[in-house]
């Protein structure tokens, strides 16, 4: 891919681990650990979806915590409050993929802007970039909380055009989520999906140019 200036991810499932949560809580989980992870996952997703259709926005801190509130009560576990507590704090520092930090390192040496545009809240992601140890890689990290509205409207991939001030043409954007690196590819993004979870692709406008499985190969496709 030639002619890029900037880096562009996607938070949760991109960046960060999603399942890490449930994962360190599998003492207390059992086998009901990666089912909570998926239900959790879903709802959290078909929220911001269903929330931006109605008009209802509330922040993603919220919109996480009542999807793992209804994972809660399916697999009934809804009344273990302690449980309920450490899956919340733990979602607060979800672990990075092994890959990311070097994979960071090797496009900053190569002189692209990175940064991260997501669902998540302002506190969410600051605290995530943190725990990550990766806050000095990023210029920034654009919310869609400023906007009040959710991913995919075109609306807040155009908040990071507007904040890195360039064209979309040279922006690259990598996003574990089919659907979203459908909606930023047809929004004008350079895009490679990051297809670690063996999905199909999606059956919507906008096709990304590159799909790999680990973001340890895209300082490769950038020629760095």
């Amino acid at each position: 891919m030639q002619d890029i200036d900037a880096c562009v991810f996607d938070a949760y499932g991109t960046l960060f681990d999603v399942a890490a949560a449930a994962a360190h809580c599998r003492d207390d989980l059992g086998d009901k650990a990666d089912n909570l992870s998926a239900i959790w996952r879903t709802k959290q997703l078909e929220y911001t979806w269903l929330r931006s259709l109605m008009g209802e926005y509330v922040d993603f801190w919220q919109v996480t915590s009542d999807g793992l509130d209804y994972a809660l009560e399916t697999l009934g576990l809804d009344g273990d409050t302690a449980l309920r507590e450490k899956l919340q704090s733990l979602y607060m520092k979800l672990d990075c993929y092994p890959e990311v930090p070097d994979m960071l390192k090797a496009l900053n040496g190569g002189g692209l802007k990175c940064a991260i545009l997501s669902n998540g809240s302002p506190k969410m992601l600051e605290s995530a970039v943190s725990n990550a140890g990766i806050s000095d890689l990023l210029v920034d990290s654009y919310s869609v909380d400023s906007l009040g509205i959710y991913k995919p409207t075109p609306k807040v991939y155009q908040m990071a055009v507007d904040g890195l001030n360039v064209s979309k043409e040279r922006i690259c954007f990598m996003s574990s989520n089919a659907w979203d690196a459908s909606a930023a590819a047809n929004f004008g993004f350079r895009v490679v999906w990051v297809n670690r979870f063996g999905q199909k692709e999606e059956r919507l406008p906008g096709k990304p140019e590159h799909e790999i499985t680990t973001l340890a190969d895209l300082p490769g496709l950038l020629g760095l």
